[in-house]
């Protein structure tokens, strides 16, 4: 695809039938002048190193080069090319639990609608790091690998809800072993995991996948988010019952996230409808010593205003050397006489 950076530019162009028109309208009336003193073919005899053809060619060879120009300051681009940029940063992996039960509403708006904020405002603080988003409920899956596109992070952040992951449940062990590995293997830059998560009903060893990350060097901060005293779980009926029609209640599990961040060599911090866990995220993260990362970043367009230029450079240079008069040396050269 062919575009030009700068299309604005292009209005210029405009300026060329308006030189043209006045470069016409000088040539006619020098002309006119002329045959007052007598006919052209008795003025030339009078006036033999005067070349007017010259004239008409310099004006049209100055009259491309501001065409030239005008495409040259456009910015003309075609195709893509791919970049690799190094910036310094760590890896942010983050495991978000969307089972229903972080649909509860003792932290406002939601559990998962507060995580989803916190993530955002986590996002909008990143400054050259990497981050992915892995999604778990009875399973985990990946919803985003590991990128430095922020746009395309909080895009996918904005859409997550509990009907991403069909089975229910808290697999916290996978989604840490998932993170293990969704980090890039060639990076030797400090990664982290940061799991979301009210941790009821957790189902696997959650606590041996912390300690292989801390093993491996990645540590994993806990952000536990509810309520101690419990809180019911909304449905399109209500809230949601047991089998005798009791009131399910969903509590945080404090101790297991507690317990998850000791074995992750992290940070644990319980989410309230304060901005303090945020700032307590922030801070941990900021401890994290930055080193150089690399990014494939697609250019959309390549430069491609050097031709113009250099055929721009050439014209001047030759307009530079012709000159109005005739050439007495090259006029004595009679090749057809």
């Amino acid at each position: 695809m062919f575009r030009f950076e700068h299309s604005e530019y292009l209005y210029l162009l405009l300026v060329l039938p308006v030189f043209l028109a006045i470069f016409t309208y000088y040539m006619r009336g020098k002309k006119k002048a002329l045959k007052r003193f007598g006919t052209m073919n008795l003025l030339r005899s009078l006036m033999p190193e005067v070349a007017l053809k010259k004239q008409y060619f310099k004006f049209w060879i100055l009259f491309i080069c501001t065409g030239l120009f005008i495409l040259v300051i456009a910015g003309p681009q075609f195709g893509s090319k791919l970049e690799t940029v190094k910036k310094q940063g760590i890896e942010v992996m983050v495991c978000l639990d969307v089972s229903n039960s972080m649909l509860s509403t003792d932290i406002s708006p939601s559990r998962l609608d507060k995580a989803k904020q916190i993530l955002s405002r986590l996002v909008d603080d990143l400054n050259n790091d990497k981050i992915g988003l892995i999604v778990f409920a009875g399973d985990a899956y990946i919803q985003l690998p590991i990128t430095s596109d922020y746009v395309s992070a909080k895009m996918f952040l904005s859409s997550i809800n509990p009907s991403m992951v069909p089975t229910q449940g808290t697999a916290i062990g996978s989604a840490i072993n998932l993170a293990l590995k969704s980090f890039s293997p060639s990076e030797t830059s400090e990664k982290t995991i940061i799991l979301i998560t009210d941790g009821e009903d957790h189902e696997d060893n959650s606590i041996g996948a912390a300690e292989e990350a801390a093993n491996k060097g990645i540590t994993v901060n806990v952000l536990g988010i509810g309520s101690i005293q419990g809180s019911p779980i909304p449905t399109s009926n209500g809230y949601l019952k047991d089998k005798d029609g009791n009131m399910v209640l969903t509590k945080l599990d404090e101790k297991m996230a507690q317990d998850i961040a000791v074995a992750g060599k992290g940070m644990y911090v319980r989410t309230d409808n304060t901005n303090n866990a945020l700032k307590a995220l922030q801070k941990e993260l900021d401890k994290k010593a930055k080193s150089e990362v690399e990014s494939k970043v697609y250019s959309s367009y390549d430069e491609k205003y050097q031709i113009p230029a250099w055929i721009l450079l050439f014209l001047l240079v030759a307009e530079f050397f012709i000159l109005d008069r005739k050439n007495k040396v090259l006029s004595k050269i009679k090749l057809f006489s």
